[in-house]
């Protein structure tokens, strides 16, 4: 729920002139969620537009058990309300009408993050440290006050029109140490796709859970998809526990911070004030050192001082965002006999997390509805290929124009090792890489490309000599003429990276296609400098299967060899 923002995006529907408390008196409706609704209202002893947040009562709950969820209401949004820090929510007042408690916050004029990215696309890596950098304190404050927030999301997250502030809100199932919580116990509550594994699990729950919460949530603005995005719950929940972890290309310039953040192992989890100090050091120097400038986590014991912590070794292709060696979530100094061991705990803790949200699996779903991923509207399920392996519920058969990648809860391939579902392509022009199997090539003058049934996918390969700047100028160049090659271009970006240890650059960027019947599309393009010669490969395909046209792309480049066999 975006429940605090001023902007008209989501109406003025259900207007209501209730008086609440003898001074707020509601206007209209402007948010609801699973807690309740948000109304823009008026302090009309103030004189000021606030937010007042209505928490619904449950009428299947006994009336015992209905009041004390109302006094634990009271009792921990009367602890948020202490809260004080420029990128939290103002919460004025906590006040009850008919027994209802409704909470008084700040109003902001702006919009949430998820909306954000569904209307512009991802961030650059520059805006989401800053982003990231604004959570990181707000987080430390709420922490050190034995606040946890539980709901780490986009859609949580909103952005002030005219000031930019990051501001996180809707602590609606926040955690108070040594209380129970905001919602009903012995129910999941929180997005999947953005939930740490042990609090999937059930197994326990900290602050470091909310610093994988804003890994996952990093690697969504940078991207506009989380990584954990399935299409059916068990996908998500193994996803989360289990399957390997491969943060988008996007997320490399910030790669140490996400890599950290996103460790499995909470124990070893990157702390608040690293990830803080790394973010602003690559704000700094363009650069994210793959250690923080000094040892240590986040003030306060509760984030986890005195543990022992590893910060994941770089990955071996970094533009790539390759894998690291071993099972999923253990470090490169991790003891060799903890992989065993390390094989038998994930196994433990997805039986435990299904387990845990098969009483609840409607309230997941639904969650799942708000995660303000942004994504890639009408995406398709990934299913696996015929003989291959996913995470993800079996779903349709993969139709003949639209084949459908088999990443997910697979190993990734290897240099020229083609995964199932595609072959190598060994091709004349003096390259070799994996497509998929029913992808034709179809030469154009110096570039080659690989063409799906109807030419709905595109990938695109050219070599050429080395030019005067690198990757990076010729990416400009290209991007700074984006419209003579792509009609109706806009969004494009530049992000300076390297591809198998090489100067790269990755060029993105919407375009309205060649014609009406074929819509609008978005390219994703990488070129790189290796053994004097320059590479560019490229994937475009309609804006609504980005989602597919990155796996084709990811696969390329992770397959792509100079020279054919």
């Amino acid at each position: 729920m975006g429940p605090l923002r001023h902007d008209g995006r989501m109406g003025t529907e259900g207007a209501d002139f209730r008086v609440i408390a003898g001074r707020y008196r509601l206007q209209a409706r402007i948010g609801r969620g699973g807690m309740g609704v948000v109304w823009r209202a008026s302090d009309e002893l103030l004189g000021r537009l606030v937010a007042v947040k209505e928490i619904l009562a449950d009428d299947s709950l006994p009336e015992d058990d209905a009041r004390r969820r109302r006094d634990r209401t009271f009792r921990e949004a009367r602890a948020v309300a202490q809260l004080r820090h420029p990128h939290i929510i103002v919460v004025h007042d906590v006040v009850e009408q008919d027994e209802r408690p409704y909470l008084v916050m700040e109003l902001i004029d702006g919009c949430s993050l998820a909306d954000r990215i569904a209307r512009h696309g991802p961030v650059s890596p520059a805006e989401a440290a800053r982003i990231g950098i604004a959570l990181l304190s707000a987080l430390d404050t709420a922490h050190e006050a034995g606040v946890l927030h539980r709901d780490i999301k986009p859609a949580n997250v909103l952005i002030e029109s005219g000031t930019e502030r990051v501001v996180l809100t809707d602590f609606g199932i926040a955690q108070v140490a040594g209380a129970t919580t905001l919602t009903e116990t012995g129910s999941f509550v929180g997005s999947p796709e953005y939930t740490a594994p042990e609090r999937m699990s059930g197994v326990r729950t900290g602050p470091e859970s909310d610093l994988w919460s804003l890994g996952a949530l990093l690697c969504t603005v940078l991207s506009g998809e989380s990584p954990f995005r399935r299409d059916s719950l068990g996908g998500i929940l193994h996803a989360v526990v289990a399957a390997e972890i491969r943060p988008p290309v996007e997320a490399e310039p910030l790669a140490p911070v996400v890599r950290g953040l996103l460790e499995r192992d909470p124990d070893r989890r990157l702390g608040a004030a690293q990830a803080e100090r790394m973010l602003r050091g690559y704000l700094e120097t363009g650069h994210t050192p793959e250690t923080p400038d000094a040892p240590g986590t986040a003030r306060g014991h509760r984030l986890g001082a005195g543990r022992p912590r590893t910060v994941p070794q770089p990955p071996t292709q970094p533009g790539l965002s390759e894998p690291l060696p071993g099972p999923p979530g253990v470090t490169a100094e991790s003891p060799s006999g903890r992989s065993s061991s390390r094989s038998v705990l994930v196994a433990a803790l997805l039986i435990a997390a299904l387990a845990a949200a098969g009483g609840s699996a409607a309230t997941l779903l639904i969650n799942r509805g708000d995660s303000g991923g942004g994504g890639s509207p009408g995406g398709t399920a990934t299913t696996p290929a015929p003989g291959g392996t996913s995470g993800t519920s079996p779903g349709p058969s993969p139709s003949a124009t639209t084949p459908r990648p088999s990443r997910p809860g697979s190993s990734p391939p290897g240099p020229g090792t083609a995964p199932s579902g595609y072959r190598t392509a060994r091709d004349p022009a003096g390259f070799s890489l994996a497509v998929p199997d029913d992808f034709t090539r179809s030469p154009q003058g110096e570039r080659v490309f690989y063409l799906s049934p109807e030419g709905t996918y595109r990938l695109g390969v050219k070599i050429a000599a080395p030019q005067p700047g690198g990757p990076q100028a010729v990416m400009k160049g290209q991007a700074a003429n984006g419209s003579v090659s792509n009609p109706g271009y806009h969004d494009g970006r530049v992000t300076r990276t390297t591809h198998a240890g090489h100067p790269a650059a990755l060029w993105e960027f919407t375009w309205n296609g060649y014609s009406a019947p074929e819509g609008a599309r978005h390219t994703y393009d990488l070129c790189w400098e290796e053994s004097g010669r320059l590479y560019d490969v490229w994937v475009s395909a309609p804006v609504g299967k980005v989602r597919e046209a990155r796996e084709y792309f990811d696969v390329a480049l992770d397959t792509f060899s100079p020279s054919a066999h």
